[in-house]
């Protein structure tokens, strides 16, 4: 075998291994925080659920707050951009996306922008909250306490309620609290009709045209609960893209 052809083939495998060990993966979209380096207790990652829905509500912006074990060797600048474009932050039109990225391993911080938020959220006033919120919290291991003053600070600039709170009822904070604004009345109708059915039938001789409605009594009530505790659609990007507007820190 001519040592030419062994020297290209060795230089094709390296090659191919290279760009195979550049290519990045990015964490999935499960939500409007992704604690990918487990940094936030489950209370604080609902608080700030909370909070980044209300301020979406409020301005159509989308603030998504990650953390990340690792860079995959890539600048935290060049990976943030292209997360917020792999996952399309912010609404389609507007570009209105921004990202809070926390990197454990290369203690990395960044302030990713979209296009359209480039000139509210301008990379000096990013600088400012990382400088000055983050980073002295981050020092002393207060990470949590770090991402939740930057959540906010970007929260307020963008035009959200400075507190970074949601008012409302106590339902809109997670998946399993009572509907308040549940109509009651059809399950205690349909309850009443099936007591005085059961106690009907109980006097009537064979029963058979009892035991009908009964059934179709517990399958209409059945299929009310079910509607009632139907879940709203997961969070997704709204079509944003992103090209490097931002700020960065490191710890």
């Amino acid at each position: 075998m001519p040592r030419r052809f062994v020297f290209t083939v060795i230089a094709w495998i390296c090659f191919t291994g290279v760009c195979l060990g550049q290519t990045l993966t990015f964490p999935a979209l499960t939500g409007r925080v992704v604690d990918e380096a487990g940094l936030l207790s489950p209370a604080d990652r609902a608080a700030l659920t909370v909070s980044l829905a209300a301020l979406e509500a409020t301005t159509t912006d989308q603030l998504v707050v990650v953390t990340l074990k690792s860079l995959q060797g890539r600048t935290i600048e060049d990976y943030g951009y292209q997360l917020g474009r792999h996952w399309k932050i912010g609404q389609k039109d507007k570009d209105s996306g921004v990202l809070l990225i926390v990197a454990v391993s290369e203690r990395k911080v960044r302030i990713e922008v979209g296009y359209g938020l480039e000139g509210t959220l301008t990379d000096a006033e990013t600088k400012l909250i990382i400088e000055n919120l983050i980073l002295p919290r981050f020092k002393i291991g207060d990470f949590a306490g770090g991402i939740k003053a930057g959540t906010a600070a970007i929260i307020q600039a963008l035009g959200g309620a400075a507190s970074g709170t949601v008012p409302g009822p106590p339902q809109a904070q997670g998946r399993g609290g009572p509907d308040t604004n549940a109509p009651v009345w059809p399950g205690i109708v349909l309850g009443l009709a099936g007591v005085g059915l059961l106690v009907f039938c109980s006097l009537t001789p064979g029963g058979g045209v009892c035991r009908l409605i009964l059934q179709i009594l517990f399958l209409m009530a059945l299929s009310g609960r079910s509607g009632s505790s139907r879940e709203k659609p997961p969070f997704s990007g709204g079509g944003g893209s992103f090209g490097g507007g931002g700020s960065s820190g490191s710890w």
